[in-house]
């Protein structure tokens, strides 16, 4: 027979079952909150170009973490746009045009910072015996779709008073764009630094620029809306100050930032100085204006690009654009104080 001792012991290993098991759950549920806290690192897209440039430099020079984000370059903006809607990236480095283009697509994505305005860096090349926008007619054009090229294709054929059945076009990809002109596939190409600097030494010359279209040309960091929030921001944030921080270097040390950006950029030292010219880089306060201060200087440039873009058929339906633009994560004005 079993004795009473026996039952008594029974009944303490499951009160120490229940206590264990309601230790076990306690425990569950207080790393959950610290899950819910986790920073998760952010991925962007970006190909080579001039206004990203110093966001490369902070990689190869240890100012960007890693572990907090990734860059994935790219050849071109299409790419980039290809890498951001197939949800492999996190944000990407944009024209404002084709930004909104992504928010057509289907994606919501914001702008929470502002890379460079073109001021001619972006340009229209030909061969020497096209002398003007009329001389186009019935030559072969090359330009890259899906990018800020359509919007300069239409400006230009705006002014040149020309249909696109009046050319020859071809879509190229950026990172096409030399080998199409040195085997004389196209007679002009809308192109932008720092491939135009290649084209003009072989020959090519320029017939229009983005000095004749001011701010229209704006290159930004479109992040997905979903990613907006306390797991991705300590890494967004981070992102955005390591580029201040080499766009800083660059214009306190101009020349020493274009020896280390030559490579990537491959092109000399001169070379980048030179091209650099043709882009005005907004510093963190400028950021602020352009993003931050009433009226919002970025948010007029969206809807009047929105405007141009519904009249030539590259946007099918007006937008809204209030939630379009974030400044919340842009530093404080001290950070380098």
């Amino acid at each position: 027979m079993f004795s009473f001792s026996f039952f008594s012991n029974l009944k303490c290993l499951k009160r120490w079952y229940v206590v264990g098991l309601l230790f076990a759950l306690l425990v569950s549920f207080a790393v959950k909150p610290l899950k819910w806290f986790e920073h998760r690192p952010v991925s962007i897209a970006a190909n080579v170009w001039l206004g990203y440039e110093p966001m490369f430099l902070a990689r190869s020079e240890g100012w960007l973490d890693s572990q907090q984000v990734h860059i994935l370059e790219t050849a071109s903006a299409t790419q980039s746009i290809q890498a951001l809607m197939a949800g492999k990236v996190d944000a990407a480095a944009l024209t404002l045009d084709e930004t909104l283009k992504v928010c057509e697509m289907g994606l919501p994505v914001t702008i929470v910072m502002v890379f460079n305005i073109s001021a001619g860096a972006d340009k229209l090349l030909a061969i020497p015996e096209i002398v003007d926008l009329a001389s186009l007619k019935g030559k072969r054009l090359g330009y890259e779709p899906s990018s800020a090229g359509e919007v300069m294709l239409a400006e230009v054929l705006n002014r040149a008073q020309l249909g696109r059945q009046d050319l020859k076009l071809h879509a190229i990809p950026v990172n096409q764009h030399h080998e199409a002109w040195h085997e004389k596939k196209v007679d002009a190409i809308i192109t932008y630094e720092p491939t135009a600097t290649h084209l003009l030494a072989d020959g090519a010359h320029s017939i229009f620029d983005t000095t004749q279209i001011p701010n229209l040309i704006i290159d930004v960091l479109a992040v997905r809306t979903d990613r907006l929030n306390h797991y991705y921001a300590k890494s967004i944030k981070h992102l955005i100050a390591a580029h201040f921080k080499a766009l800083r270097h660059l214009q306190h040390n101009p020349n020493d930032a274009a020896y280390r950006m030559a490579a990537h950029l491959q092109l000399n030292h001169s070379e980048v100085l030179a091209a650099y010219r043709g882009l005005v880089l907004p510093d963190l306060l400028l950021n602020h204006r352009l993003m931050a201060k009433a009226p919002v200087e970025l948010l007029v440039s969206a809807e009047h690009l929105a405007d141009i873009m519904l009249n030539y058929q590259l946007l099918q339906k007006t937008q809204d654009l209030s939630a379009l633009i974030d400044a919340s994560y842009l530093p404080t004005k001290d950070i380098f104080r």
